[in-house]
């Protein structure tokens, strides 16, 4: 098990990464990030152990104490990501364009 050094208390966790065996999760506490860490992915919910997952964990004494993931607010994330990648892809009109 990995030591979180984040304080005790609820907050925000995204699954950056399951590579090798282990997941990097980055913390959010009010939208900000507050800490990463690298965990076994097992200390996870199954339903939560992917690439861009939202979980409400419970940090204590270090660990994740418990968690949930959020599938409403994965989707959300992920279309939201997807419309701005769609909007910045888009090429804007050039000054010869019609």
């Amino acid at each position: 098990m990995t030591t979180i050094d984040l304080p005790d208390g609820e907050c925000t966790a995204v699954v950056d990464s399951v590579e090798d065996g282990l997941a990097t999760v980055f913390f959010e506490q009010d939208g900000e990030e507050v800490g990463n860490a690298v965990i076994e992915p097992d200390e996870l919910p199954s339903d939560g152990q992917h690439t861009d997952a939202i979980l409400e964990v419970e940090i204590r004494d270090g660990a994740v104490y418990s968690s949930q993931y959020q599938s409403g607010e994965t989707e959300r994330r992920s279309n939201a990501s997807q419309d701005l990648f769609d909007r910045l892809s888009k090429r804007p009109p050039s000054d010869t364009d019609s």
